[in-house]
């Protein structure tokens, strides 16, 4: 079992009403091979607050439990206020496509299409590994621009970790570390049964 509730509130700032969290239980093929895609949603939560997170989390870890399914939050803030203006842009795309029966999903596409955080998270994907190098740390730190901590934390998954940073050059990076994930704006695990 991995439990990141603890990690994860510090990333959880509302500044304004127009804040809020996109968090999705998935079900993954990986853990639940009959699936017949990659995945499969349970439910989404758009966290407004910390208490509305808490409030919710034994509702969100018993369908975890139930649904062999993880819970994911993207730490990169979402604006409901741009939210929605992308909602219309995704279903007067789907109607133009004449892509009926996608509509429905028009919101939740849109939580996932765009943040709108003035600090930036970006998640090292490291499998296989239940600890980060300590010379890729300090690779990260020390000699990719800008020259600053850009480590924020490091958090278990269930078979490695997410390493999670401010951003900086990729191109020096990914030449010293092929083999690390990144991803700008996906999310990471706050609970896997």
């Amino acid at each position: 079992m991995v439990d990141n509730l603890d990690s994860i509130i510090p990333f959880l700032k509302f500044e304004s009403e127009d804040d809020f969290y996109y968090l999705q239980i998935l079900q993954r093929k990986k853990e639940n091979p009959q699936l017949g895609s990659n995945s499969r949603v349970i439910k989404n939560y758009y966290i407004r607050s910390v208490d509305y997170l808490l409030k919710h989390y034994e509702e969100i870890k018993t369908l975890c439990k139930i649904f062999n399914a993880r819970a994911s939050i993207r730490l990169n803030k979402r604006s409901y206020y741009k939210t929605s203006f992308k909602t219309l842009e995704n279903i007067t795309h789907n109607m133009s496509n004449k892509d009926f029966m996608n509509i429905s999903k028009s919101y939740d596409r849109a939580c996932g299409q765009g943040h709108n955080d003035k600090n930036k998270k970006w998640i090292l994907d490291i499998d296989n590994s239940k600890e980060a190098s300590p010379m890729m740390l300090a690779y990260i730190n020390y000699d990719i621009e800008p020259k600053e901590n850009k480590i924020y934390t490091i958090i278990p998954s269930k078979t490695g970790i997410h390493i999670i940073t401010k951003p900086f050059n990729l191109s020096q990076f990914s030449i010293k570390y092929p083999e690390v994930e990144i991803h700008k704006d996906n999310p990471t695990n706050l609970y896997i049964p």
